[in-house]
């Protein structure tokens, strides 16, 4: 019989799971003294089959919010049905090792492919001379409070600017960032993304080339809390089973 479900945690931990210890059953977090599994990295199919085999103990999870939107299912099958698998499989195992030990041995060839030539170095970047390196230099401020982001709450955050090499982590105090990037000489706008731990943004900023002093651009960057798309949430694991509707035969 299928079984259908969804997933919830109710009540969102704000513990760190990236400083909980790793074992062999997740993660043990020292605040709750539990194991946190981590199912942000299985697939659906990977999901089901947990929960199907843990349906009755309590879970303390790891999920990308986004599975907190998604439906599962797995078979729920009776022992009996257990056993009989597991008598048909030993049963078809013996006939093959059986089976297997009756044929000769075919010796192989085994042809190795000439290993490919490669040269190794830099690949340099040819500016185009209609684009021009700059700075840009200012502070990542929450619009709400005009104050730098909570570091307890958005963890490691940083910040990149159209697609700079790296993420460039923001003075913690005040929330100042240099990053250099390159722009085209007739660009109004840029792509600013923003990520912590849990968090993630990405968003067009407007700005004015013609503020452009001795190839840096001082900008400020202001966004609102609220913008910034929550990617892991962990706490106790809700699951919540979907009855299938009945239809009456007519």
């Amino acid at each position: 019989m299928k079984k259908k479900f969804t997933l919830e945690i109710a009540s969102p931990c704000s513990e760190n799971f990236d400083k909980m210890i790793p074992n062999a059953n997740g993660s043990f977090c020292n605040s709750c003294m539990k194991n946190v599994i981590d199912l942000s990295k299985k697939t659906n199919s990977e999901v089901a089959k947990f929960i199907s085999e843990n349906k009755n103990r309590n879970i303390c999870a790891r999920l990308k919010t986004t599975q907190l939107e998604e439906e599962f299912q797995f078979n729920e099958t009776s022992k009996i049905a257990n056993l009989k698998y597991a008598a048909v499989a030993a049963s078809i195992l013996l006939a093959s090792n059986v089976s297997g030990q009756e044929k000769a041995t075919v010796e192989t060839e085994m042809r190795v492919q000439k290993p490919a030539h490669y040269t190794v170095g830099k690949v340099a970047y040819v500016q185009n001379e209609e684009e021009q390196s700059i700075f840009v230099k200012g502070k990542l401020l929450e619009a709400k409070t005009n104050k730098p982001f909570d570091r307890k709450i958005y963890r490691n955050l940083s910040i990149s600017i159209n697609g700079s090499k790296s993420n460039i982590k923001m003075d913690s105090k005040t929330g100042e960032f240099l990053i250099p990037i390159v722009v085209a000489k007739d660009s109004k706008t840029f792509e600013v993304t923003i990520t912590a731990d849990d968090y993630y943004l990405s968003k067009t900023i407007d700005f004015d080339i013609t503020k452009i002093k001795d190839n840096v651009l001082v900008k400020n960057i202001i966004i609102s809390a609220d913008e910034l798309s929550r990617i892991y949430i962990a706490g106790g694991l809700g699951i919540n089973y979907i009855q299938e509707k009945r239809t009456k035969e007519i």
